[in-house]
């Protein structure tokens, strides 16, 4: 389970849109304090708000990391159930049929 968000995400939004409006851009440092937010909080959120509107490279979009997300879980459960599998046949090869009859 995910830890709750320190800030509402309508703060996030508005001061996102505060950034990006802002000609000339305003420091991020100043506009954090203004805002009562932590720095990198800011910094980090308008860095992903780039990833998603494809100007910042270095980070995913919010649909890749969540496409992540999903295949992340997905290989878990995979490797589990492969887990499983293979403690049944090493059970079952280690048994011998007693309906078999030997000649």
């Amino acid at each position: 389970m995910a830890p709750p968000k320190k800030y509402p995400d309508e703060l996030r939004a508005r001061a996102v849109r505060l950034y990006r409006e802002s000609d000339p851009k305003p420091v991020i440092r100043r506009l954090a304090e203004q805002l009562g937010v932590h720095r990198e909080a800011l910094r980090n959120w308008i860095r992903q708000d780039e990833a998603g509107r494809g100007k910042c490279g270095d980070r995913p979009t919010a649909t890749e990391s969540e496409e992540l997300r999903r295949l992340r879980r997905e290989n878990a459960e995979l490797k589990r159930a492969n887990e499983i599998l293979k403690t049944a046949s090493a059970f079952f090869a280690a048994e011998p049929d007693p309906t078999r009859r030997r000649s």
